[in-house]
């Protein structure tokens, strides 16, 4: 794929990607991660085809079975959070009895940790608050894929342990297939099912995360001499020496 001259991605082919399961997307800056995301969504086009349960989808198809969160954070709007989610939901198509809709979006709300905001104008939010509120708005319109490009961007360390807890949560219950673009390595490790890594748009490394996160690999694509170790708990990380 290119933009103008420059290629972008280079023959990248993803999967089988399983439902439940969550996988992160990772690699140097530049290396095609959100581009890549977008091919997804269906927002670029490009060479090549996406597989749903083993036939060929796209257009609006792809449409309602895919949610894409992107890294910009939505728009300013006069309208209250609980509004605009209700907003996202009718959007998606989904029908239910008003109650029921209500219900639905304020369990989002909660499980995000904004339940407190939902009756405050979007306008009035900073920009972790609105980033919360994009991700909620796409929970609530049930996707089968969902596509999130860098969620914890914006987010203080808190609610970042709170958004990746409950997107695995969601992405578990719902069977969903995530993919979610991370540039923190030990966040990955900690939360993703999968990883795929990114280098000068080829895919330098698809699979288990203890497999694809690597001293080697880190090497070759970071450029960083780097260990990664496990805790207490047995859950590994990522300690960098040096370059």
């Amino acid at each position: 794929m290119r933009f103008g001259r420059a290629e972008v991605l280079r023959g990248v082919t993803l999967g089988p990607l399983a439902g439940g399961e969550m996988t992160a997307l990772v690699g140097p800056n530049g290396s095609g991660k959100s581009t890549l995301l977008r091919v997804l969504a269906g927002l670029e086009a490009c060479e090549g085809e996406i597989l749903f349960g083993g036939r060929v989808v796209s257009g609006s198809e792809w449409g309602r079975r895919c949610v894409y969160v992107p890294q910009d954070l939505p728009p300013l709007v006069r309208m209250e959070v609980l509004e605009a989610v209700m907003v996202a939901r009718r959007a998606g198509g989904l029908r239910m009895s008003g109650v029921r809709a209500l219900g639905e979006a304020l369990g989002v709300l909660d499980r995000l940790g904004i339940g407190d905001l939902a009756l405050r104008l979007m306008s009035e939010l900073s920009g972790g608050q609105r980033q919360l509120v994009g991700i909620a708005q796409a929970l609530v319109r049930e996707p089968e894929v969902l596509l999130l490009d860098e969620p914890l961007s914006a987010l203080d360390l808190r609610h970042q342990v709170s958004v990746m807890a409950c997107v695995r949560e969601e992405t578990a219950r719902r069977g969903m297939v995530t993919v979610v673009v991370l540039h923190d390595l030990n966040v990955a490790l900690r939360q993703a099912d999968r990883v795929v890594m990114l280098c000068d748009g080829r895919v330098a490394g698809e699979g288990a995360v203890d497999e694809v996160v690597t001293p080697e690999r880190l090497r070759q694509v970071y450029g960083v001499r780097a260990r990664v170790e496990r805790c207490a708990r047995g859950v590994p990380y990522v300690m960098v020496d040096g370059i």
